[in-house]
């Protein structure tokens, strides 16, 4: 057991000897009572000395802990909290404190479709129940990006519990290009999130390629237990490495993108790169530059690189130029007709 624990039980057993206002504490006590909850814990003899009690109740006065415990000497001899209703398990949270937990319960109620977070909802509750009665008007520091009306999150346990358990799932699926929806049986790999959607990673069949389902266009999920699992080793991040998104055209090879970035871009793309492969090429005198990067070109890159407008331009492939500025073109042409 860490030498942290065991003070952690230590105050925390002296706390309890204190609040019990109805009988004396004399250091002996206090000594014999940490050693039984050591004892109790580890499940062997740990004396504990009169000088680690002695410095564990200056710590606890102090403000090394977060709280200055008022611990006093009676007759000079037994120890007493001052205030008898102090305890050490009962201190006023901070404003610091409110603001971490208020965070830390947001980022987690992000997973609360997952049953694997679902032993922590009824602490979640009392984390905001707690918060909520130390300081309900505080506004929070950190604004995570969400879109709670996304539809298809309610299948994500579903999903998942389905992915641990090699089940096949019954899909009835729609999407963007189709008029009428499909069914069919997909064996789950993974879940992947990427820009706050959420895909399902897997195969409709044995020789089929590795595909990916959106799971708003997810319209209803079953399962077939009589359907064997197919068994693959899916290796995720190197399915995944050369590619920017969720989409992977797996008869391609990556290739290296050149990318002009003009001076009121440069120091963003610079910051926070397209991708892992990036590297900057060239600094240019009037702040832009030049940079590469090795990747399957798809969907998503175009999007991306779509994005930035007159401040970027592909120098190559030829392929990629040449489809950037069609679709520039075409959206210039929706503003001069």
């Amino acid at each position: 057991m860490s030498q942290n624990k065991n003070a952690l039980i230590r105050y925390k057993t002296i706390d309890k000897c204190l609040q019990n206002q109805y009988r004396t504490w004399t250091l002996e006590d206090l000594i014999e009572a940490c050693s039984d909850a050591l004892f109790e814990y580890e499940g062997k003899e740990n004396a504990v000395s009169k000088r680690t009690v002695q410095m564990d109740i200056q710590t606890m006065r102090s403000e090394k802990l977060g709280y200055n415990a008022p611990i006093v000497v009676h007759d000079k001899k037994y120890y007493k909290y001052d205030d008898e209703d102090f305890s050490i398990t009962d201190i006023p949270l901070t404003e610091t404190d409110i603001n971490v937990l208020t965070e830390t319960v947001s980022m987690l109620k992000q997973f609360k479709d997952f049953s694997l977070f679902s032993d922590v909802s009824d602490i979640l509750q009392r984390l905001e129940d707690k918060i909520y009665a130390e300081k309900s008007h505080t506004r929070p520091v950190i604004y995570l990006d969400k879109n709670e009306n996304l539809k298809g999150l309610h299948f994500l346990d579903e999903i998942y519990q389905a992915i641990i358990k090699k089940i096949v799932l019954v899909i009835t699926y729609k999407s963007f290009k189709s008029r009428d929806e499909q069914v069919f049986n997909f064996h789950p790999f993974i879940l992947k999130e990427y820009n706050n959607r959420w895909f399902l990673v897997g195969k409709k069949k044995g020789f089929q390629p590795i595909t990916n389902l959106a799971l708003d266009r997810i319209i209803k999920i079953d399962f077939d237990f009589n359907l064997p699992y197919l068994e693959e080793d899916f290796d995720s991040e190197n399915f995944y490495k050369d590619v920017v998104g969720v989409t992977v055209n797996q008869g391609l090879n990556a290739k290296i993108i050149e990318l002009w970035i003009d001076a009121g871009n440069a120091p963003y793309v610079i910051t926070k790169p397209f991708h892992h492969s990036q590297k900057l090429e060239k600094e240019n005198e009037d702040g832009s530059i030049i940079i590469t990067l090795k990747l399957k070109i798809n969907y998503e890159i175009e999007r991306l690189l779509l994005g930035f407008g007159e401040g970027l331009e592909v120098i190559r492939p030829e392929g990629l130029r040449n489809r950037i500025k069609e679709k520039l073109e075409k959206a210039l042409g929706k503003y001069t007709n």
